[in-house]
Formats: structure tokens, sequence, C-alpha cells
């Protein structure tokens, strides 16, 4: 009860150094915080994975009798294989007013940020409890937020609010786009390339249906914009593409990723008809000359748009405690709206800049989490009251 309180940037150079690559366990730095927040009487509920391999987070400070004010972050990262970095991506290196270190904005600043503020929230008689909500694999498709909400209103109370803590330079977010993803196998038939009237070739398929889909993304970038995002129409696209065995066979496979970035109120099921139906007519092509080819798609992951109700308490707190008077839209995704569709009013406001997220030496400014701390301890106070 009585632990000293680190920094800000001491607490964000010990979560920099746990290398949670979104592939790799997240326990070293879930136990560093379990065993921290222990330290000042905070009891923390683990929602860990079948294999116990990683595990999201949940603690309470304040009173338990009523739902509270969520702080909500994911603890993974993005690789850093294939970036040129200039310092060490696990050891948080400081220079010029900036922190460098993967994940220092995306996002364990904030997490630092509101670990920071454990001690004064124990000690404070809070009226309002405050809750933190620590994740998993958001990197790669939100998966470790949705079993934490599954108990919600179960084993753990559900938030009254949330402030999700992705990077927005502390300006308040209220809506972004939904992620959709499908995975495409086109199955064809091999044969010797002078026989090519024997064979079915799946990279032609493949590139049919590739064709088909950029011409949706046409229609699509022709609908009526909503300005607020940029862009500002609703994306579509094959992000990976893969086929063929050598120069000398008919492709007898070819895989295809594409991936949808939804506006709020888009009709996301459209668009999987349209793929379903395309992926259907040319499959009957296909079977015409060999029974066996085919076109399956199959959709591997979807993040929910997101957009606040702008007359909820959550978006006028936040107005207040950031000193704004306007709400913004971005085009990237967060956990929002998980939380949002789940009975917990939510917005985005966290430091550091999207730009810098996922780049090479990533970095946050000191004065990003100066902000954030200002925002917290704001929020601190009115949980008081």
């Amino acid at each position: 009860m009585n632990a000293p309180a680190p920094s800000v940037t001491e607490l964000l150079a010990r979560l920099v150094a746990f290398d949670t690559t979104s592939h790799k366990s997240n326990m070293g730095l879930v136990r560093f915080v379990q065993d921290y927040l222990a330290d000042h009487g905070v009891a923390a509920h683990l929602i860990p994975t079948a294999d116990g391999d990683k595990a999201s987070l949940f603690a309470t400070i304040g009173p338990h009798d009523r739902a509270g004010v969520c702080l909500s972050g994911h603890t993974d990262v993005v690789p850093v294989e294939g970036q040129a970095w200039t310092t060490d991506p696990w050891q948080l290196t400081a220079r010029d007013g900036r922190l460098y270190g993967r994940g220092t904005t995306d996002m364990k600043g904030f997490l630092a940020c509101a670990l920071a503020m454990v001690p004064e929230l124990v000690r404070a008689p809070l009226a309002v409890p405050v809750h933190l909500a620590f994740s998993y694999d958001e990197e790669t498709g939100c998966h470790g937020v949705r079993p934490m909400i599954a108990e919600m209103g179960d084993r753990i109370p559900r938030p009254r609010m949330v402030f999700v803590g992705e990077p927005t330079s502390m300006q308040v977010v209220d809506a972004h786009k939904g992620p959709v993803r499908w995975s495409i196998d086109v199955t064809g038939r091999a044969a010797h390339s002078s026989m090519a009237h024997l064979g079915v070739n799946a990279i032609t398929y493949a590139g049919r249906l590739l064709a088909e889909i950029d011409a949706l993304a046409g229609e699509l970038a022709a609908m009526p914009p909503d300005t607020r995002f940029e862009p500002s129409y609703p994306t579509l696209q094959v992000t990976l593409a893969s086929g063929g065995t050598a120069t000398n066979i008919v492709p007898v496979s070819a895989w295809l990723s594409a991936e949808l970035r939804a506006l709020p109120g888009f009709d996301m099921a459209a668009v999987e008809s349209r793929l379903q139906a395309a992926a259907a007519r040319l499959t009957s092509e296909m079977k015409v000359q060999a029974p066996e080819t085919g076109i399956t798609v199959r959709q591997t992951n979807a993040v929910p748009p997101f957009r606040a109700d702008p007359s909820s308490e959550v978006v006028s707190l936040a107005l207040k405690l950031a000193g704004g008077n306007e709400t913004f839209a971005v085009s990237y995704a967060t956990e929002a709206g998980f939380f949002q569709n789940a009975g917990a009013p939510s917005v985005v406001i966290g430091p550091g800049n999207i730009a810098q997220a996922h780049t090479a030496d990533e970095w946050i400014a000191v004065s990003e989490l100066d902000k954030c701390m200002d925002f917290l301890r704001r929020l601190a106070d009115w949980a008081r009251a």
C-alpha cells in the first residue's frame, strides 16, 4: 500500500521491455501489471486464453458496488522485423523530447499513464470507480477484448463508460471505420502448361474475381461521402495474393485476402453477399471443365465500426476533460465498437499520433504523455466528486 510511485517514463520503459508482439505471449507484461496493482492494494482479474499463453486483465479502483469509468488499452504490438530501426525497439530511448521504442505510441504510452495514476486513484475517496481493461491481440483482430467483454455483467462489472486510449493526440474521437476481412481460396486443375486446355487456371479465375472486387470498390467510392472520414467512403481491396506451383504447370491453386473498411451504419453483409455471388458464378464456369474446382470465400474477422451517441455522457465528459469542443472521426479501428455494442458507451482518446504507430523508430512525445496525465488527473477529480 506504501509502494513508491514510479514515473510515467519509468513505467513505459518497463512495458516496452516486454516483447509483446501479437504472435508471442503477453504474460510477462500482464504479471508485471498484476504485481504492480497488488503492491497498491488493487486486485486484478485475468481472462486467460485456453492455453494460458495470453491474458486480458481487468481491475477496479474504488467502490465495487457500481459501474465506473474504464481506461482500456491493448498490450500487444506489431512486429519490428523488416524495419530499419536505429534504436533498440525493446529499450526505451529518450532523445529531443521523444521516447523511442515499439509500442510507445500504440499503445503502451497510454497504459503507462493509466498505471502511473494508480497510486493517486487509490488514495482518493472515489465516488465513481475507475476500471482498467488491458487486452491482448488487438493488432490481429481485437481477439482478446471479446472474451473480456463476454464476462462483463457477470464476473466483472460492465463499465458506465469507456475511454479507449488509442493514439489521437488527446483529441476526442467519436467514430471510426470497421474492417472486415475475407480469405478466398481458388482451386483449379493442374495440367502441363503446353496443354493448358486440359487444366483450369486458378490464378486466372482469381484475377477475374479480383477485377470484380475492384469494380465493387469503385461503386463504394462513388457513394455519398462522409467527409468526417479520410477517405470519405468505404474502401475495399485485395491486400494479399499468392498462387501457382511452377512456371510450366497450369496453376491448381490461388489465394486472395480481401479487406473492407466500412463506415458506421454501412451494410457490411451486402458486400459479403456480392463476394459470395461472384464466387458462385465463377465456380459454375470452372466446374464445366473440372468438377473438383471452385472458389470459397470465408470471412476471417470483423471489427464493428464505431459511432458514439453525440448526446451520451462519455462524449460530453471526454470533451470537458480534454478541454475541447469538437469531436473527430478516424479511419483506423479500435476496440471501442465492441464496448459500445456491449452497452458501455465509449470514446477513443489517447496520447501520441497514429502517424508514428507501426513504424520503425516508433516514438511518442513526452508532451503527449504530459497531456494524458493532465486528462487523467481531471478524470480523477471528477470521479471524486
